[in-house]
């Protein structure tokens, strides 16, 4: 336990409110992990997978209404309504807290109440934040070991700093004398909170099991109150991956990168590079806390300790490095589990013949509904857990307290047409400016005429305060690292000719544009000057091995004006609704662009 006055008090008051059965305090000790899971197992509530083909590994699978991220039932509960901003569901927190305190009240009954001591980064590094979660989910104390630092070294440097961010979760299900649990304990959607008190640096999380709804260091904190803690702080906590790419002689450079979903951030991450010589080491696939050093430059952490990636479609052939993370130690959820009591997911890239799906029915591939189409095993939505620690590409310095030094960002989204390649900013404000007007189309298209979704630097979801001033907050950095700010470059591996056909085949060799990036910052390569920014001179962007005809080569390179004239008009549209908060530098960068495409 702790001598932490100030936590000890939390906790009693959480106890009275939530009025649960016992109270246990967690350490992080793998005989703590083995005796909740073996406790799941022996409920029902787990699936002891294969020690053969998955060891230490184990299947859960959620109720139907409780599978994802509820974004319209999250909050930001800031005092002043306009620090929300146009991105964020607000409350007024007065109101929040009588409404969830009302719902807390006895919610724990019949259940554990568990006090989970973590750190977001390695414990005890200057970037690092110490945290407590309350929970009645052994399934989510099982999730946060892995995802996070837990442990009893964290209670002794909440001693000494007397700092601590309070995160609350219960699934909201209490248990009446004798009462059976179920499966999965959630409560209704209309009963589903999450609020995030942005003054207090305070987390407030009811009535879901799930992911970042109930694992309270993710998003939640690793985000939406991070980002906010970081723009007072002067830091940033942003939605990137993390990598070191390192060239034949040795040099080191470290890449952050921020996609929307569904745009290869996982796979970039654990890259496999087809350059030879060059070598690709995971340090982070979803989370960058960065904080000015003593030297000026900018340092990363990864703050997580695991991942918590989507299954359908991780592969051998798309990411065998995160299969590899997930072979052993990992915790399944809603996907396919199969006779012999392994796992399997939609673009698996293996045979299944059947087994249990997500909802614990039997099923077999051929299944169909009502209307014809077919049944999917698992979940669209379903995940892996699995420890940081067992990735084979795992960067040796991934957990260095100091963080890594970050040379380049890398922004992007999905467009079928008009976005090339890659190009570079020209300066860093120019960098913000691509960053901020980040897309994807909202629809499959092959002329680019679907509608664009903007998620600026990926953050929409996870901005803690108004997106007018996080933009200014990502100038502001800028000015305060000067020259030694990283350098920025958009991507888009996701241009089609007009029948459909990918000009780019992606995946490995991704790897190609990184290395020019790299020449760039070397300054081994040069550039040419083009409306929206520096791109590839012919030969500097090595193709050789790729069978890509020269028009197409063209066509993935192209600028078109008046088709980028469009794409202005819809990011100067979406950036209105920002009102007074957007800053004059995004205004200055929109006109400049302007009299560039003429």
């Amino acid at each position: 336990m702790t001598k932490n006055k100030k936590l000890l008090a939390w906790v009693a008051e959480v106890e009275k409110m939530c009025t649960p059965d016992r109270v246990v305090w967690c350490d992080g000790s793998k005989a703590e992990y083995d005796r909740l899971m073996a406790e799941m197992v022996a409920s029902g509530a787990a699936i002891k997978l294969n020690e053969e083909k998955r060891p230490n590994s184990f299947a859960f699978n959620s109720d139907p209404s409780d599978v994802a991220r509820v974004e319209n039932r999250t909050y930001i509960a800031s005092v002043n309504k306009e620090d929300a901003g146009p991105t964020n569901n607000w409350i007024d927190p007065v109101e929040l807290k009588k409404t969830m305190t009302e719902l807390y009240a006895g919610c724990m009954k019949g259940r554990t109440m568990y006090v989970i001591p973590f750190s977001m980064g390695p414990i005890g590094s200057p970037i690092a934040k110490n945290a407590i979660e309350i929970t009645d989910s052994p399934y989510v104390v099982c999730n946060m070991h892995i995802m996070t630092r837990v442990s009893t070294e964290v209670l002794r440097l909440i001693e000494k700093t007397d700092e601590f961010i309070p995160c609350l979760h219960s699934v909201g299900a209490p248990l009446e004398p004798g009462q059976k649990d179920v499966r999965w304990p959630c409560a209704p959607l209309e009963k589903k909170y999450i609020a995030h008190f942005t003054d207090e640096n305070l987390i407030w999380s009811y009535g879901s099991g799930y992911g970042g709804n109930a694992l309270l260091g993710k998003k939640c904190l690793a985000l939406r109150i991070a980002s906010n803690m970081a723009r007072k702080e002067g830091w940033m906590a942003e939605h990137m991956l993390i990598l070191r790419f390192t060239n034949p002689e040795g040099k080191q450079f470290h890449i952050a990168a921020a996609f929307p979903s569904a745009c290869g951030k996982t796979n970039l991450a654990m890259l496999q590079s087809t350059v030879p010589g060059w070598k690709v080491e995971t340090i982070g696939d979803d989370i960058a806390w960065m904080k000015p050093g003593p030297d000026g430059r900018l340092y990363a952490i990864n703050p997580e300790a695991g991942f918590f990636g989507v299954a359908p479609g991780t592969a051998a052939y798309s990411n065998p490095m995160a299969l590899a993370a997930c072979a052993k130690d990992a915790i399944f959820t809603n996907v396919v589990v199969t006779p012999d009591l392994d796992v399997w997911w939609e673009d698996m890239g293996v045979k299944c013949e059947g087994g249990t799906d997500w909802k614990n029915n039997p099923w077999t591939p051929d299944m169909k509904d009502a209307e014809g189409k077919k049944i999917k095993g698992a979940h669209p939505n379903s995940r892996f857990t699995a420890r940081a620690a067992n990735c084979p590409v795992i960067c040796p310095d991934w957990e260095d307290p100091a963080g890594v030094p970050i040379d380049i960002f890398v922004f992007g989204g999905k467009r079928t047409a008009v976005m090339p390649l890659v190009h570079e900013a020209f300066n860093f404000e120019h960098g913000v400016y691509m960053g901020a007007t980040a897309s994807s189309e909202a629809t499959a298209a092959s002329l680019d005429q679907a509608a664009l979704r903007f998620d600026p630097f990926a953050m929409t979801p996870f901005i803690g305060y108004h997106a007018g001033d996080y933009l200014q907050h990502w100038f502001d950095m800028g000015d305060l690292l000067g020259d030694k700010a990283p350098r920025c470059f958009y991507v888009n591996w996701f241009r089609k000719t007009d029948d459909g056909k990918w000009l780019w085949p992606g995946f490995g060799e991704n790897s190609r544009v990184l290395k020019w990036m790299c020449d760039r910052v070397e300054g081994k390569v040069g550039a040419r000057e083009t409306a929206i920014g520096l791109m590839p001179r012919e030969g500097d962007l090595t193709l050789e091995g790729l069978n890509i005809p020269a028009a197409d080569w063209a066509e993935l390179m192209k600028v078109d004006k008046e088709l980028f004239k469009s794409t202005l008009a819809d990011a100067e549209k979406y950036l209105a609704a920002f009102g007074d908060k957007l800053p004059v530098r995004m205004k200055e960068q929109l006109e400049a662009l302007k009299k560039r495409l003429g």
